[in-house]
């Protein structure tokens, strides 16, 4: 049996038993030929009810979401505005990326490309945005005309349910979308099934690294991983100080820190440093960390659970014991439920320091003499995701532009809050160069090319003898 608590109050919002794998793939094998032989504008308009559905439920999406992860109520509505919005992005993106086209050839013939659907792909979801991410995987995998057999973090189950069952009731057959319900061992399982044809995951570096090897050996099942990040943010040589502080908070705090986008290191000018960090700390001391569902709106809630606050306390710990100055401390509101303070602390003194993914509200300043050495830092890790230039310069962000290591590079805007119309993902450890949201078609069918000619003509002009 799996529970799902709210990590705000520790209540039990939902349980059910782990599912059946088989079965979940057998259902998924039996429906996909039959959706994936009826017409696009079929899927299409099957999908836009989809949007629909999820429209009208919206209220009671968002406070699901809410409850289940703890972020703020205001928060988990953009969540759902967000899974409404993917259906139209898809739809064009699918016509843009996987559309039928035909060339002209020689000899009244033609070159056509078209694209067909794997098949059955498996969909692995994260505990952060538990709609929205899964759902960049599973609607333009339904579009092109594959099945999907969906396992939500553990952490998650609920809203993986509530979504599941608003394209159940919009008209996706239920064969073509399987919600499984498990653990750790049951994403193992699905990731392994040999009745899988590709595995959609988003997670952290570490699973991704898993999955990567244990698909070695398996070239012809697509995986798209979009992994995390140790981001930097660069602040260099702003005058308006306010400013500047506000991008590095929504950075490195929103959803307490739990975006694989978030701000891990911020890199500062060393002796101009001062104003813009004692901002930040003004800011954090403004904070409103509370219930996702308080008044006034609390701007972080908790992260998701005890164990990973109790990680988060740890890794801050290490940082004070190897020479970190805690500038405003990481601390613990409730000893009995995970919320935390945004923490920020210096830790230039430290020698060798790791490059780890801090996945909460910690933010790591870096102090270095000059742009080389800032630009040299920021690519100083194996993740390569998102990275931020606050600065007034053209000429700066251009070399920034041209020498980070990064899949999305922003200037004068925070590291996070990517948009579904465009690419997103990253390098490294970050990703397998299969850039999600806009670009999620390109790992959804697979292009086809046919040489096509009505009639048979051939003819051999050389190397034969005379008849």
């Amino acid at each position: 049996m799996l529970m799902s608590t709210e990590p705000a109050t520790g209540a039990v919002i939902w349980e059910a038993p782990e599912g059946d794998v088989d079965a979940e793939i057998a259902l998924a094998r039996g429906a996909w030929a039959e959706w994936a032989a009826r017409p696009l504008t079929f899927r299409i308009e099957t999908l836009r009810r989809v949007a629909n559905t999820v429209r009208a439920r919206a209220e009671a999406f968002a406070d699901l979401i809410a409850r289940e992860t703890g972020k703020p109520l205001w928060e988990a509505r953009t969540e759902v505005e967000a899974v409404v919005a993917k259906v139209d992005i898809s739809v064009s993106s699918y016509l843009e990326r996987s559309a039928t086209r035909k060339l002209d050839g020689q000899m009244n013939s033609r070159t056509a490309l078209r694209h067909k659907p794997h098949g059955v792909l498996a969909v692995l979801g994260p505990f952060n945005f538990p709609a929205h991410l899964p759902n960049g995987h599973i609607v333009p995998a339904l579009i092109a005309g594959n099945a999907v057999v969906f396992k939500p973090s553990e952490k998650t189950p609920a809203v993986g349910r509530f979504l599941v069952e608003c394209f159940h009731d919009s008209g996706v057959p239920e064969g073509c979308l399987r919600l499984l319900i498990g653990g750790v061992d049951t994403g193992k399982a699905l990731s392994r099934h040999a009745g899988i044809d590709g595995l959609l995951f988003t997670g952290s570096g570490r699973a991704g690294l898993a999955l990567h090897r244990q698909f070695a050996d398996t070239p012809n099942k697509i995986l798209a991983l979009e992994m995390g990040g140790n981001n930097p943010i660069v602040v260099w040589d702003s005058p308006t100080v306010s400013d500047a502080a506000i991008l590095c908070v929504q950075s490195a705090f929103t959803t307490a820190g739990q975006r694989c986008t978030a701000a891990r290191r911020l890199i500062v000018r060393d002796g101009a440093h001062e104003p813009l960090l004692a901002e930040i700390a003004r800011l954090i001391g403004r904070i409103i960390v509370g219930d996702p569902h308080a008044t006034p709106a609390p701007f972080m809630g908790p992260v998701i659970d005890n164990d990973a606050a109790d990680r988060l306390q740890e890794g801050w710990l290490d940082l004070i014991m190897r020479g970190g100055r805690a500038i405003s401390h990481l601390q613990r509101l409730d000893p009995d439920r995970p919320f935390l303070t945004p923490g920020l602390i210096d830790v230039t003194g430290i020698d060798g320091r790791a490059d780890e993914e801090l996945f909460g509200p910690v933010l790591q300043v870096i102090r270095v003499p000059d742009f080389d050495a800032a630009i040299a830092e920021a690519n100083a890790t194996r993740y390569g995701l998102s990275a931020s230039l606050i600065c007034e310069q053209p000429a700066l962000y251009d070399r920034f532009w041209a020498n980070i290591r990064a899949g999305i590079v922003n200037w004068n805007k925070p590291t996070n809050g990517a948009s579904s119309s465009a690419p997103f993902g990253g390098v490294g450890l970050s990703g397998n160069h299969r850039p999600s949201a806009y670009y999620a078609a390109d790992y959804c069918a697979y292009p086809v090319a046919s040489s096509e000619a009505e009639q048979a003509r051939a003819a051999i002009g050389i190397g034969l003898r005379d008849s």
